[in-house]
């Protein structure tokens, strides 16, 4: 496992929140993921090298896939997939679980929090990857939800928070 000063982890929002929803081909969307994609490498050029996701859908996918991306240029990379419980894309298209599974394959390390889901799931899983983690980088517009939550529990932990303001 990588130490904790050379780790960053992710939270954002999930499609619902998103302007563009589910439409990954709307130029606001690729527009983002170019924008996770530079400040990865940025993040990486700080010394990080270990990166945990909560594998969600949405912001989540399109930060995985750019730690991927980051990983084939640079293989001392790690990604992380922190998943809140085994039943997480039970519920999701089938096209989105097989997204979903090659991301979490393509993983150096897989932790399932729960094997059940719960009502706090959600919650332990987000505060797993800021328990192992000194950065945040996250994709937020300000509304109240898991992201917001996620971040008021980083900024007391004392974590460094890097902000996309979407």
């Amino acid at each position: 496992m990588a130490c904790r000063e050379e780790s960053c982890c992710f939270t954002g929002h999930r499609p619902e929140k998103l302007p563009w929803g589910s439409r990954e081909g709307d130029e606001r969307c690729l527009a983002l993921q170019r924008e996770i994609a530079l400040r990865l490498e940025g993040i990486y050029e700080a010394g990080y090298r270990a990166f945990l996701c909560g594998m969600a859908l949405g912001c989540d996918s399109y930060f995985a896939q750019a730690v991927l991306d980051l990983r084939a240029r640079h293989p001392e990379v790690s990604l992380e997939a922190a998943v809140p419980c085994r039943s997480q894309a039970d519920r999701w298209t089938a096209a989105q679980r097989q997204r979903y599974f090659q991301l979490l394959d393509a993983c150096d390390r897989v932790t399932v929090l729960s094997e059940a889901y719960s009502p706090g799931c959600m919650q332990r899983r987000n505060r797993y990857m800021v328990d192992h983690a000194s950065l945040v980088l996250a994709c937020y517009n300000g509304s109240p939800g898991g992201t917001m939550s996620t971040l008021l529990y980083a900024r007391r932990q004392g974590l460094k928070i890097v902000t996309i303001d979407l």
